[in-house]
């Protein structure tokens, strides 16, 4: 048959794409073990952190917070969306930019809203609007501590300064390599804790337990955002090893049809050239 090249071209273009997602989903799972491990050994520092935090926090009186908690009229909004660096990770890069802009056009409708791109996806999405502050995505390419809390203390001097009344942070939450969770938290002004009069905390603090919140909130925000980051970091590697897995698993079954398909048109042409043989002879018999 006639299409029987084009069969054989498309059965080698098929596997040549199934050799490529094979190859980046080993490379994800590789990946995806390092940045797990990690997130899950900074959560419970993380966790107990913002718990010791509230809880000082709960103790003090209403009138002595923070400059980091100072409640404004919401005029001036930044978003940080969190993104990846690279695409062929399913839906992981559009759930976020999708979020980002509800949160733009719906929550803070009537509000200025301004981004802080962390990653080239989310750049690319909102550099149209012409209000991306920033454009952070050489972060992943050394992703530490010192290198987040850099952008941590850009966000916090922006609203100290009054440039902006709230910053949110919008990321994916990594819950396990098939399921991320897309996230929104305030990160400034610190959300305020209910004082709790149940709050026994029995030490003795030195210095003073105001100007030990004070300390703790910087490092708190840093270990926030990283935290987020990490978190991001981790599911992106887990979404591209499953869109990665599905893609081999939808290339695989692809192949397997068009080589059943190729196998009858070939049976087909060799019967077709069968019967014009034995036509053939007959006729030089008759």
């Amino acid at each position: 048959m006639a299409n029987l090249k084009e069969i054989r071209n498309r059965i080698s273009s098929v596997s040549s794409t199934m050799q490529i997602t094979s190859a980046m989903k080993m490379v994800s799972a590789a990946k995806l073990k390092k940045a797990q491990d990690a997130i899950t050994a900074m959560r419970p520092y993380s966790n107990k952190l913002t718990e010791l935090l509230q809880s000082l926090s709960a103790t003090l009186d209403a009138d002595s917070g923070s400059k980091y908690s100072v409640q404004r009229e919401v005029k001036n909004v930044l978003i940080v969306a969190i993104t990846s660096n690279r695409g062929l990770a399913g839906a992981f890069n559009s759930n976020i930019i999708k979020e980002v802009s509800k949160l733009a056009n719906e929550t803070y409708a009537n509000q200025e809203v301004s981004y802080l791109a962390i990653g080239k996806k989310a750049n690319d999405a909102f550099k149209k609007t012409n209000k991306v502050i920033a454009n952070k995505s050489e972060l992943y390419d050394d992703l530490t501590f010192d290198n987040v809390a850099a952008i941590a203390e850009l966000l916090m001097d922006k609203f100290i300064e009054g440039e902006y009344d709230k910053i949110e942070i919008v990321y994916n939450h990594f819950k396990n390599a098939a399921t991320q969770i897309v996230m929104t938290e305030q990160f400034l002004p610190i959300v305020p804790v209910e004082s709790d009069a149940n709050v026994n905390l029995d030490y003795i603090f030195e210095p003073s337990k105001q100007e030990i919140v004070e300390a703790l909130i910087p490092k708190a925000l840093k270990t926030q955002l990283y935290k987020g980051i990490r978190d991001s970091f981790a599911s992106e590697h887990g979404a591209r090893m499953t869109a990665m897995h599905k893609a081999t698993d939808n290339a695989t079954e692809l192949r397997d049809q068009l080589k059943l398909t190729y196998n009858k048109a070939r049976q087909a042409a060799i019967t077709n050239e069968i019967l014009e043989i034995v036509g053939g002879a007959e006729a030089l018999n008759n």
